[in-house]
């Protein structure tokens, strides 16, 4: 990891104020381009806390994030200064946000993707009105190429988070949190670059300075701790998560200072812990949200962030979750559950024992997704085979009693859900 140069965060004015977040506020004052987002109560997520639990739905915004918010608040001010071109480097919500206000304002977009962004994204950022251009194998990466496009143009680059405008447009979403919440104990919000927080904390110290403002970050993606006990923002060489909303691997100087003033907590979560609650939503809230999204709900569930008898607020920052990662994900977490494992039986290699077994399962009340017939293993003796069944079950009681069964019925197995997963 490297770190940027620093000065000390208090010496200097934080890039935006609260006047700055109200004058965004009548810059977006247009439905078609942002509009109020719902909150909805989930009493079984409260449950589950012990705590009086509001979903900041900002995943249904148009674009299906907040990202629109500061990339109009910058880009409609630049186009009445005349320019016409702009870029940006996005894993693709930044990059649909940009798409649509450059479009909304009658003018052009390119912008630069990693070549592993979810198709979904790539997709509706070109829907957008945008040029896509896909290079980079990470954010930082991706970055580096559309700066790089930027000399060489008269285009204006749009950066997702270091940028004062897209920071106080981000801020609007805190000045409509308080207003739908205004007795709010605590507010969860996701940080990757940390332009989200930056705005939201301020708008909420300002209007509500008893709130409290947690941070959560992916385990793999994770550089506030560091930065704050550093002094100075830290970038990560590479990142490492399911959530690329918020997979930058860095904040910026504006950032940082903004966190360091206004945010109260910051709580790190698994990959494991945000497929749980992708899962969650969509079985107790009915919500599809993408890992960054998640995020916030993970960290209320989390054994570092105690909401007990409170009222919170977690942002639910972003829906754009692609079928392919969808599927990563329910996988990961029903196999987390023990609803999917993956069961090794040894058997002599002769007819009708994958029928047998299957009818042992099946006694059990568990669904087969897929077997293989496994002969090409070194500890097996001649005339033996590995029957490999991928099992749906309802929880780790139902495998456990599948797993006897098939003993019972006088075959070894072997539970290999783990290493066949990994």
């Amino acid at each position: 990891m490297t770190e940027s140069e620093s000065t000390d965060p208090d010496a200097d004015e934080l890039a935006v104020q609260y006047v700055d977040i109200e004058r965004a506020r009548e810059r977006l004052d247009d439905e078609t381009v942002v509009k109020q987002t719902p909150v909805e109560e989930s009493t079984s997520l409260g449950k589950l806390v012990d705590a009086e639990v509001h979903l900041k739905m900002e995943h249904l915004q148009w674009t299906g994030s907040f990202k629109t918010r500061g990339a109009y608040n910058k880009i409609s001010q630049e186009v009445q200064n005349g320019v016409t071109d702009f870029v940006a480097a996005s894993a693709g919500n930044h990059a649909q946000g940009v798409a649509l206000a450059a479009t909304k304002c009658g003018a052009n977009s390119t912008i630069y993707m990693p070549t592993d962004a979810p198709q979904a994204k790539v997709d509706a950022t070109r829907s957008y009105g945008a040029t896509v251009e896909l290079v980079g194998k990470d954010f930082q990466e991706t970055m580096s190429h559309a700066q790089a496009a930027v000399e060489e143009t008269d285009a204006e680059f749009v950066h997702a988070y270091d940028d004062a405008d897209i920071i106080a447009g981000q801020g609007t979403l805190g000045t409509e949190m308080y207003h739908d919440l205004p007795d709010a104990d605590t507010v969860i919000v996701p940080i990757g670059g940390g332009g989200l927080i930056s705005g939201i904390s301020t708008a909420l110290k300002h209007l509500s300075p008893g709130t409290r403002v947690v941070g959560v970050q992916a385990t793999g993606a994770e550089t506030v701790h560091e930065s704050l006990d550093k002094g100075m923002p830290v970038t990560l060489d590479e990142v490492d998560t399911i959530a690329d909303g918020i997979a930058t691997g860095g904040i910026s100087e504006k950032t940082f200072r903004c966190i360091r003033a206004n945010v109260d907590q910051v709580v790190t979560v698994t990959d494991t812990e945000i497929a749980r609650a992708i899962l969650l939503l969509m079985k107790r809230a009915k919500q599809v949200v993408e890992g960054a999204g998640a995020a916030s709900v993970a960290a209320m569930l989390s054994d570092d962030l105690d909401v007990s008898g409170e009222t919170v607020m977690p942002l639910l920052c972003g829906g754009n979750l692609d079928m392919e990662q969808l599927q990563t994900v329910l996988v990961h977490a029903l196999t987390q559950r023990k609803q999917r494992i993956r069961l090794r039986v040894r058997i002599d290699d002769r007819p009708g024992k994958m029928e047998e077994i299957s009818g042992i399962i099946a006694d059990q009340g568990a669904n087969i997704h897929n077997v293989r017939h496994d002969r090409s293993v070194a500890d097996l003796e001649v005339g033996e085979a590995y029957l490999v069944f991928t099992v749906m079950t309802s929880g780790a009681e139902h495998a456990a009693g599948i797993v006897n069964a098939i003993e019972d019925g006088g075959y070894e197995v072997e539970d290999v859900t783990r290493a066949a997963d990994d």
